[in-house]
């Protein structure tokens, strides 16, 4: 797995990608209470299951009608950020260690979402396209292998940044040679470095001499 990291352009457009971060904290948030409130109420963790059962029903109400501004697999992956931290949680209470449960957040400190289900045809040239709208990035390099997750992220200066894990294939990291070759330079005498006598080497002793007139010194 290799993740790529472009910077987007500074564009009108952005305020879209505000607008989609604002949308994810507020689910973040409304999780945060529905686990709370789950625990008040049956003294039990909330399923992460249940869980996203419960924001499906959610978002065909009105009032939730704009968390479809969201793709749904970022929405599953604000369920799975949540789940994750309330197991780190009870994890940490039974190994005895200080821990707090997993807090409400500040828009402004809400930096990233994320979604797989990206599509082959999400990159063409420098323009990508995030939850069905296009934007320009700084292409610094070309992209290889197949984008797996992809994860919008802002600065705290205000700009946006694209991450892309991409599943490349295997690297041969063996010898082209097929032999193993070592090298160790001593401060004495000549190593063999390969079957050939003629490949020997002579280490550079002038060292011994500086090191042993340091140690007189």
């Amino acid at each position: 797995m290799k993740t790529y990291k472009f910077k987007l352009y500074n564009s009108k457009k952005n305020k879209k990608l505000q607008h989609q971060l604002w949308v994810a904290c507020k689910i973040y948030n409304h999780c945060i209470a529905l686990h709370k409130r789950y625990w008040k109420l049956y003294h039990k963790s909330l399923n992460k299951f249940k869980l996203i059962n419960h924001l499906t029903k959610l978002k065909k109400l009105n009032r939730f009608a704009y968390w479809t501004d969201l793709p749904s697999h970022a929405i599953q992956d604000i369920t799975d950020r949540v789940d994750k931290g309330y197991k780190l949680f009870w994890g940490n209470l039974k190994r005895k260690k200080k821990t707090v449960p997993p807090k409400f957040r500040a828009w402004r400190k809400y930096r990233s979402f994320s979604y797989n289900m990206v599509g082959k045809n999400v990159i063409k040239d420098n323009t990508i396209k995030i939850a069905k709208n296009k934007y320009k990035f700084f292409k610094s390099r070309e992209i290889e292998g197949k984008i797996k997750v992809l994860t919008v992220k802002r600065d705290s200066c205000g700009d946006f940044y694209v991450y892309l894990v991409c599943e490349t294939p295997e690297v041969n990291t063996k010898s082209r040679l097929g032999k193993s070759i070592g090298f160790d330079f001593g401060f004495k005498g000549k190593m063999l470095v390969a079957p050939n006598k003629e490949d020997d080497i002579i280490a550079p002793s002038f060292f011994q001499k500086t090191a042993e007139s340091y140690c007189k010194s």
